[in-house]
């Protein structure tokens, strides 16, 4: 039983699960839209919101704690140099997911993730 055991497990180990969503959150940070399985976009969402956050600290230590989990300095960058000031009159809420399609192979529920102003920057 999985009583009191908060998260998913996503079918895969602690390390491999880890990876996973290190990957999506960089990639999604740094494409600032992406498609995924739902169950993954509801995982990675809070996760990106917190490096949202902390990118609108914007000192050193925060920097760092950014590095720490998402491992690409041009990535991290970004966060703290284009993303994150468009937030910052922002308190939360910086991510939507948007359910697409079901997936050819195996029919999982995808959906896309993107930051809350994507689209509009697009159509500018």
């Amino acid at each position: 039983m999985r009583h009191k055991k908060a998260g998913k497990q996503l079918s895969r180990d602690t390390k491999h699960r880890r990876a996973l969503l290190r990957n999506l959150v960089t990639a999604l940070l740094e494409h600032e839209k992406i498609e995924t399985t739902i169950t993954k976009a509801k995982v990675i969402k809070p996760i990106a919101e917190k490096m949202i956050t902390i990118g609108k600290g914007g000192g050193l230590h925060e920097k760092r704690r950014a590095l720490a989990y998402i491992k690409s300095e041009t990535v991290v960058t970004k966060l703290f140099e284009k993303i994150a000031p468009r937030f910052l009159d922002r308190a939360g809420g910086y991510i939507k997911i948007v359910r697409t399609r079901r997936r050819l192979g195996d029919s999982a529920e995808m959906a896309v993730v993107e930051l809350i102003d994507a689209s509009k920057k697009e159509t500018k």
